[in-house]
């Protein structure tokens, strides 16, 4: 296969630029701009070849083309720190999960086929799997320019996920279709050397696991999360059931968990709170309670 360089950087400052709008249309016109499928596609095609001179001009155009994506210049001239406080866009791609994983697995199938199949439009796939890679690196500069380091890791972890699942999908199917065997463009010179295909497999494998095990354990933290909000809102409902009071937003972060509540004062006694609390297994001491009072004119 061969690739011609993607223009990342445009499709990278078009990206970021709508990441700090937080702008959903933007990032997704973005990737009309930024086609990264193909150079990764490239590296995977050439991995199951065997072919190495195309492996490593494909592996070079993925670096080049991420390292232009990467928005933090952007990041330097924008007046107001991007992180997942200020930005659905980020708050949606800094914490991935094994659900991510599966995700990127099932489109990386899709745009696998899509190459085999030249009946098949490809189009779509390249734009559907391309969201998934530029804006996380987008995320990862602006972020990282913000301070949010913690969320520059998860935006760059969301990034290996999607190209390590591509590849790995597809040297499957490229295997099932016995790829193989097919003649490469650049066949190896007598001592030259060429690719160890069950090395670089093994390699694609052995990252594939290394990134489920921190996604696994996101998802297991999120998992316990909403299972903690849910007590909670379930425990403030019932707190609040007999007063003019009502449950404004119930919130489980990692350093704590808040309940907000609005109403008329005067304000509800917290020490029925506390029992319920108790009765379920949680903590009062790890809840904070925060009262909004309202007056009706």
């Amino acid at each position: 296969m061969e690739t011609t360089p993607a223009p990342s950087d445009a499709g990278g400052a078009t990206s970021a630029a709508g990441v700090i709008a937080d702008s959903t249309a933007t990032v997704i016109g973005a990737m009309i701009v930024a086609p990264m499928l193909m150079p990764i596609q490239a590296t995977m095609l050439s991995t199951v070849l065997g072919d190495r001179r195309n492996l490593m001009l494909s592996a070079a155009m993925v670096v080049a083309g991420a390292a232009t994506a990467i928005g933090y210049l952007l990041g330097m001239i924008t007046p107001t720190d991007v992180t997942s406080a200020t930005s659905s866009q980020v708050a949606g791609r800094t914490r991935p999960e094994l659900i991510d994983l599966l995700a990127a697995l099932a489109t990386g199938l899709v745009g696998s086929i899509a190459l085999i199949h030249k009946d098949i439009a490809d189009t779509l796939p390249r734009v559907a799997i391309a969201i998934s890679l530029v804006p996380p690196l987008s995320m990862v500069g602006l972020t990282m320019e913000s301070g949010a380091w913690g969320e520059a890791g998860g935006a760059m972890l969301l990034f290996v996920t999607n190209v390590t699942a591509i590849m790995a999908t597809g040297i499957v199917l490229m295997a099932a279709y016995g790829v193989q065997r097919v003649p490469v463009l650049h066949p190896t010179e007598p001592g030259e050397r060429g690719v160890n295909r069950r090395a670089a497999v093994l390699i694609v494998g052995a990252i594939l696991v290394a990134v489920g095990v921190p996604l696994t354990g996101s998802s297991i933290d999120s998992t316990a999360r909403a299972l903690r909000e849910n007590t909670l809102r379930s425990v403030a409902g019932e707190w609040v059931a007999d007063t003019e009071w009502e449950v404004l937003e119930v919130r489980a972060d990692y350093g704590g968990s808040t309940i907000g509540v609005t109403g008329a004062e005067p304000e509800p006694d917290t020490a029925e709170l506390e029992t319920l609390l108790e009765e379920e297994g949680v903590d009062p001491t790890t809840v904070e309670v925060v009262f909004v009072p309202t007056d009706t004119v």
